[in-house]
């Protein structure tokens, strides 16, 4: 870390953003929070009424709209910018739009003499997360995506609900694309150290295994549901970049399911992914291999082919 002060840079103060930073100072997180935005005048109105709410808080926070020069001695800066895909557009048309508007982001961080952590929510995230790793020229472990951690949560509190178990208990996890195809490895889905599978095979038909199927597509298509009703998600992944925020600045050793690049692991290579990872202050500590079976193997190196030919599209566009 730079200093004694846990220090954070917000660039997008979206919805998405301010829920992080609400969070944030809700949860007393950080000491100093900075919040950019194209829009000076909104990053500074999103300051003052965040610092008018310290009083109730408890935290000592600082927080204020700046520049990307306070990136300089900065722990995290954390990217939820972008631009929503205007109607009839397309998936990679938006992918080019918000490269560049990335590259207006990252160039001006690096200058700044940033030497953190990048976290990464803008989606389509991997892709996303992947861009901020090339034009950055960071080592891969300090540039994380929001990957599948909020979708793993999702999945315990819908497995939670249907086992009946505090999903805080419950030991399962989304990983993949952040997107459609985005899975469950079943095989590693625990409560408390019991199989998920087991568990449902000793209920005497009170659980049974096709409801499985039902929970991870609820997962799947949460955020369309989410979106069809309120037109946008921004709670659940501010709480989720928050937990990754703390992960990092706590130097837990947490396992957080973020978009991580792969050399070699689960046979593949060159591709950022939502995987279960060691999170600490360094960033990426490691990754974890869970052992999956062929089908979801098969599963897996699907989703990372599809990222990899997105990729490949941009670039050639």
């Amino acid at each position: 870390m730079k200093s004694d002060k846990r220090k954070v840079v917000l660039v997008g103060c979206g919805m998405v953003g301010m829920s992080y930073a609400y969070a944030m100072l809700n949860q007393n997180v950080v000491d100093e929070l900075v919040l950019i935005d194209v829009n000076k005048l909104r990053a500074e109105g999103e300051a003052m009424d965040l610092n008018h709410g310290l009083a109730f808080s408890g935290s000592h926070m600082r927080i204020w709209a700046g520049d990307y020069s306070d990136c300089t001695n900065a722990d995290i800066v954390v990217i939820c910018a972008g631009v929503a895909q205007a109607p009839g557009e397309s998936r990679r048309d938006l992918l080019k739009r918000n490269m560049e508007v990335f590259k207006s982001i990252i160039d001006p961080i690096t200058e700044s003499g940033f030497n953190g952590i990048f976290l990464v929510a803008t989606n389509p995230v991997d892709i996303m997360t992947e861009i901020t790793y090339k034009l950055s020229g960071f080592n891969p472990r300090r540039v994380i995506g929001s990957g599948t951690a909020l979708d793993s949560a999702r999945l315990r509190y819908l497995l939670g609900s249907y086992i009946q178990a505090d999903p805080r208990s419950v030991h399962a996890y989304v990983i993949g694309e952040h997107g459609d195809s985005e899975f469950v490895p079943w095989s590693n889905a625990m409560l408390s150290t019991k199989p998920i599978t087991d568990l449902i095979a000793e209920s005497k038909g009170k659980l049974n295994i096709e409801e499985l199927d039902r929970i991870e597509e609820d997962v799947r298509t949460a955020a369309y549901k989410i979106i069809e009703a309120k037109r946008a998600t921004y709670y659940g992944i501010g709480m989720s970049l928050t937990r990754i925020t703390k992960a990092i600045l706590g130097d837990e050793n947490s396992v957080l399911t973020v978009s991580a690049n792969l050399r070699g692991e689960y046979g593949q290579n060159d591709v950022f992914v939502g995987v279960p990872c060691v999170i600490n202050s360094a960033g990426i500590q490691r990754i974890l291999e869970f052992s999956l079976t062929d089908e979801e193997k098969a599963k897996f190196a699907k989703s990372c082919e599809e990222l990899r030919a997105t990729y490949k599209e941009l670039e050639e566009k």
